[in-house]
């Protein structure tokens, strides 16, 4: 047992640290800050945001619901529960709702920031690539879609980072509650691969939403710490063997996948697809980041 105590506490140093390493690349790389570059500088940046967008809509359908419909089911089966209502995508609709609800609110207090308060599709101007709308635009062209491809919104940036951190001490929770070094290795080595490269398109949306650095460096530091974090609970959890801790998980975890279906579909989605330009390119950076998670879904 010691032995394999250390081999867990390896785990959670090993992705501590390249977690770290791999979010404040773009943090840090004045080149990913430069909101003011070339128009190959902004091309490039528009490729890598939507080979993020692909990354995340995998994570979603290829690991958080998932990992979510696996223990849910087990759990109700666990539980004896047996009923024709949906209860599963009951759970993620309601994840869903309270991320919509409390944006509503939010947006309903807030009156400033452009990403904030301004919808993604508004009457007046002509779509274009970074979303500058002017006057002329609004008095000129009402007959006409202005497509704002600048609707980041900071709020749904931290949902983000809220609903990634839980399914990151999920994640944590698998390393902590294995019984083998083995298995904990195995299952290591795939979450370090895959939170690579989340955390670093994470990264990339909290630089693009111009959250401030001083939080910037908080999201990724807090989400560094949450698989460690899972694994210390799941250390935990097989010394305490609570019978609910596996059934309030799998709740959080649908929670988190409603939430994650949110955020990919209203915020990371829209801002690169609304626009007219290079839309094919975008579609194919949106399958490579898509097709990356796909292959390791596929590598176990």
């Amino acid at each position: 047992m010691e032995f394999l105590l250390r081999v867990k506490v390896g785990a959670l140093l090993g992705l501590l640290f390249l977690t770290l390493l791999f979010g404040f690349i773009p943090a840090r790389v004045k080149w990913f800050r430069t909101t003011s570059g070339t128009e190959n500088h902004r091309i490039v940046l528009s490729f890598i945001s939507c080979f993020a967008g692909g990354v995340f809509l995998g994570a979603c359908f290829l690991d958080v619901i998932p990992d979510f419909f696996s223990d849910i089911g087990e759990q109700l089966q666990t539980w004896g529960v047996e009923t024709d209502f949906p209860l599963p995508e009951f759970i993620m609709a309601c994840g869903f709702f309270l991320v919509l609800t409390l944006e509503k609110i939010v947006l309903n207090f807030t009156s400033h920031g452009m990403g904030e308060n301004t919808p993604l599709l508004t009457p007046g101007g002509h779509g274009h690539g970074h979303g500058h709308s002017t006057t002329n635009h609004l008095q000129n062209s009402s007959h006409h879609i202005h497509i704002d491809t600048q609707a980041h919104s900071s709020f749904r940036a931290f949902m983000l980072f809220l609903s990634l951190s839980l399914h990151s001490v999920f994640e944590g929770l698998a390393i902590g509650l294995q019984n083998t070094d083995s298995k904990v290795m195995e299952i290591c080595i795939a979450i370090v691969i895959h939170k690579s490269i989340i955390v670093f398109s994470l990264s990339v949306k909290l630089v693009q939403s111009a959250v401030k650095p001083l939080w910037l460096w908080t999201y990724l530091t807090v989400f560094a710490v949450m698989s460690p974090l899972g694994i210390v609970v799941g250390i935990s959890l097989m010394e305490a063997r609570l019978a609910e801790g596996a059934l309030i998980q799998a709740v959080l975890e649908g929670l988190a996948a409603g939430t994650f279906i949110y955020i990919t579909f209203l915020e990371i989605l829209p801002h690169e697809l609304n626009s007219p330009d290079r839309q094919l390119p975008k579609v194919l950076f949106i399958l490579l980041g898509f097709s990356i998670m796909t292959l390791l879904a596929f590598l176990g």
